[in-house]
Order: C-alpha cells, then structure tokens, then sequence
C-alpha cells in the first residue's frame, strides 16, 4: 500500500499533479540502522509513515496558518507547469512570481517564508520517499495488476446509495471527475460533463464526480456540492468515499483541480489524468478520444 499526502479539505484542493508516493516499507539499509526494528521491518514501515505523516501536517498547518493569501495563491496555479517529480515549494514560487502584482507587500513576505519553510519540509519528504523507492518499486513489479485504487472501491451517491466497485465491472469506460464546490474551473465544467455524460451512455460509458470536499459523508459539503451541482444542471452521478481507502488517497494525492481520469472494466485507470476542464473544446475533444479508444479495446474482448 502506498503511503499518501492528506491536505486539509479547504486547502487540498486547489492543487495538481500527483506527489511521487512513499512505500510505507523500509529497505534493508534502514532496518539495520534502527534499532527498534523487528526482523520484519513492521516498525520500520510505521516509523517512515509516521515521520511522513508529521511532515505533511507541517505543511497542511503553513496553509491553515495563511489560509486566506494561500486560497488567493492556488487559485492562480497552473494546471500543467508543476513538476511531479520537483520541489514542490519550486511550483509555489512560480506560482506567486508570475503573480506577485496581484499580492500585496505584506501578502509577498508572508508567502515568500512560507515557501521556504515548505521547501525545507519537502526535502525531508523526498529523502524518506528516496529510501523507500525500492521497495515500491518492487511491489508495483510484482502486483501491478493490484495498483488501481478502484479495485476495491466503495462510497455513496448523495442520496445515500452505496456503491461498489461494480460500478465500473457495467461500464466499458468511466470516467472520474475530480472537483471541489470552491474551485471555479471546476464549477465551470459541470454542465459540460453531463453533456458528457449523456453522450456516452449508449457507447458504455459513464461520468462520475468525485467532490473531495464531501469525503467520509461530510453532510454539509455533501448539501453544498448538491447545491452547486443543480444550478449547473448537473445529473450525473457524484459519490462520497472515504478519505483512507485507496481512491481517497489517490485524489488526496492530486494537487491541481479539475483532473479527470479514465477507468476501465476491471478497475484499472488507462492512460495520463487529463488537467484542466472541458469545457475548453480542445479538451473535451482529446478526451473523447481517449473515452472511444479504452471502449473500442473494451469490445474487442468480449
């Protein structure tokens, strides 16, 4: 299982791209370097969590600190420009330098220290996830079939309807919207989905929502997202899932909203998360392909 980021609800979701993931298990190097090691390398596995655990919180506590100028900041992230595999403190500063005359002075400074501190944090990060990359790597060698987040997936529509991972066994393609009620890109392209939504029906196909705002049946953001969802005219279905299954931590680990996703029959995510929203043409288009291409592979097994 693969350890993952958990930003606060408020603050994870103006962010994009994917952290690179941590194993949770420890290399043989740094069980004999602790003493508190069993020969299995249990404790090792927990101690690596714990510490990554502590330093995201770190970070989660900087934005909670400065929520107001940190919303103000995410709302003008790109989409595309952050590196999955860089600093994340490096996309921040872009961020703000190519923004700076939309903050004020006092805005500046308090965005600058904090982009230091969190650079600090995730070089802590990168060097426990760097002693963990073995070991991941080889659990994804050995059971990739098992590193779909949706293999054993379950959650809840907004009316209270539970849902497994049959929910994708019915379609030959799904697809997954990532969103959250503040972000407006996403709010933007709500009306656009269920057009989509409606347009692939007949191929086998279908649209589901996954607000993080709402995980583990959170009634209030579930009431809002509701809310939001009807002015848009949007009727697909949206779903609540729990924050520490697989899927919640796959979209905890995304840090730029909108992204949506293809998943096929058998749970498996195909192709790159698509960011941005589709209501730009472009992407819509790209996307449509990307939707007949896992739907033509999906009849040629039957």
């Amino acid at each position: 299982m693969k350890t993952k980021r958990t930003f606060l609800s408020i603050l994870t979701l103006c962010i994009a791209l994917l952290f690179t993931a941590c194993s949770g298990k420890g290399t043989a190097d740094t069980e004999k370097s602790q003493n508190t090691k069993t020969e299995s390398g249990s404790e090792s596995a927990d101690d690596s969590d714990s510490k990554l655990n502590d330093l995201y919180q770190q970070e989660n506590q900087i934005f909670a600190d400065h929520e107001d100028v940190w919303n103000k900041a995410f709302g003008m992230m790109s989409k595309s420009a952050a590196d999955p595999n860089g600093n994340y403190a490096d996309s921040l500063a872009d961020t703000v330098e190519s923004n700076k005359e939309s903050f004020t002075d006092d805005e500046l400074k308090t965005l600058t220290a904090d982009i230091e501190t969190i650079r600090k944090i995730e070089e802590q990060i990168a060097e426990i996830e760097k002693k963990n990359t073995g070991s991941d790597k080889t659990d994804q060698k050995n059971s990739s079939k098992d590193a779909s987040p949706f293999k054993n997936f379950s959650g809840q529509d907004y009316d209270g309807n539970s849902v497994d991972e049959s929910l994708f066994s019915k379609n030959a393609v799904t697809v997954i919207n990532f969103w959250f009620t503040g972000c407006k890109p996403c709010v933007a392209e709500l009306s656009k989905l269920n057009e989509l939504n409606d347009a692939i029906k007949s191929m086998g196909g279908e649209v589901v929502g996954i607000n993080t705002e709402t995980f583990d049946g959170n009634k209030t953001a579930i009431k809002e997202a509701k809310t939001i969802l009807e002015k848009q005219g949007a009727k697909y279905r949206n779903l609540s899932i729990d924050s520490s299954s697989d899927a919640g931590k796959y979209a905890s680990d995304i840090m730029a909203f909108p992204t949506t996703i293809l998943v096929d029959r058998n749970g498996n995510i195909v192709g790159d998360p698509m960011l941005g929203g589709i209501d730009n043409q472009d992407n819509y288009d790209t996307l449509m392909k990307q939707i007949q291409s896992v739907i033509d592979a999906d009849s040629t097994k039957k």
